[in-house]
């Protein structure tokens, strides 16, 4: 399915992300629909990733989580978390045609960001939802 986003729905969608999950230390969140297409990307201007290659990973680890899922017997596995040394990337599926990455740093608590990710996601599918499905 396709969704058509209007300037209003992304402005709202970029003011979730923004007063959620950037103002408690997130470095990067980033909105991209299943097939690693950027819909949003905020950072704290301290970011030196390459966003799109991002994109595109986090999409394909996503499909290929969601197997695994199915060969133990899950519907799904809605969310991803992958600790570094330094740096952390959590993933949150939003509706079933979105993922919402963020990135952050060891300074900002799991639970925490757990937290906000499913308040934002909330938010956001309310968003996302008032637009048109193309088929």
């Amino acid at each position: 399915m396709s969704y058509i986003l209007d300037q209003k729905q992304l402005d709202g969608i970029e003011n979730v992300l923004q007063n959620e999950l950037m103002e408690i230390g997130i470095k990067s969140v980033i909105l991209i629909n299943m097939g690693g297409n950027v819909i949003v990307n905020l950072d704290n201007g301290q970011v030196d990733h390459d966003i799109y290659s991002l994109a595109a990973l986090a999409a394909g680890n996503f499909g290929a989580v969601a197997a695994m899922a199915k060969i133990v017997g899950e519907e799904e596995f809605s969310l991803l978390f992958h600790k570094g040394k330094k740096e952390n990337i959590h993933f949150s599926k939003v509706l079933m045609d979105f993922l919402l990455i963020t990135l952050f740093g060891n300074d900002v608590s799991l639970g925490f960001l757990r937290l906000k990710v499913d308040e934002s996601v909330k938010k956001i599918s309310k968003l996302l939802s008032l637009s048109p499905v193309v088929k």
